[in-house]
């Protein structure tokens, strides 16, 4: 069964043409070299990322991202807080829809957005939003799929494809 972290790995590899090492790529997702690890085979045992290539599959990650990972990580949201934008609430959506209320946001004690909380797939989401503004549009993007409304999901999912795409 996937985990969230795999979700957060899927994302980091999509955008990147090769990490090389898994100890490389668990840095980079701030995770245990054992963890990535086991990541990478729950991964690879859904069809979602080729070991031997080293790469993600794009049309499985579409499929699973647009129409899957809503029912799999259902949204939790919680109560007010200072935390990360997430979901519609930062790019590339925030420019396209006008929110009314309070936006989500992923808790993070230096985040400079004050919302409403949404879980995040793994606890490293926002610090690696932060340090990486491609995969902060990717990680935002599912996770508007997961929480948005039927017009914010349609936007996410015509979004998303383009950015899961290794740049040439």
């Amino acid at each position: 069964m996937l985990k969230g972290q795999d979700i957060v790995l899927l994302l980091l590899l999509a955008g990147e043409p090769s990490f090389g090492s898994t100890q490389r790529l668990a840095d980079r997702a701030m995770l245990s070299v054992a963890t990535t690890h086991r990541a990478l085979h729950r991964l690879e045992d859904a069809g979602l990322y080729d070991r031997r290539r080293g790469r993600v599959p794009e049309a499985a990650a579409e499929e699973f991202l647009i129409h899957g990972v809503k029912y799999v990580f259902p949204a939790v949201r919680g109560s007010e807080t200072r935390g990360v934008a997430a979901a519609w609430a930062a790019p590339p959506l925030v420019a396209e829809l006008a929110g009314d209320g309070l936006p989500p946001v992923w808790p993070h004690t230096t985040g400079e957005v004050r919302g409403i909380a949404l879980e995040p797939l793994h606890a490293v989401v926002p610090q690696l939003a932060l340090g990486d503004p491609a995969l902060h549009e990717r990680l935002a993007l599912v996770d508007a799929i997961r929480a948005g409304d039927a017009r914010t999901r349609r936007l996410a999912e015509r979004a998303l494809p383009d950015r899961l795409r290794v740049p040439a």
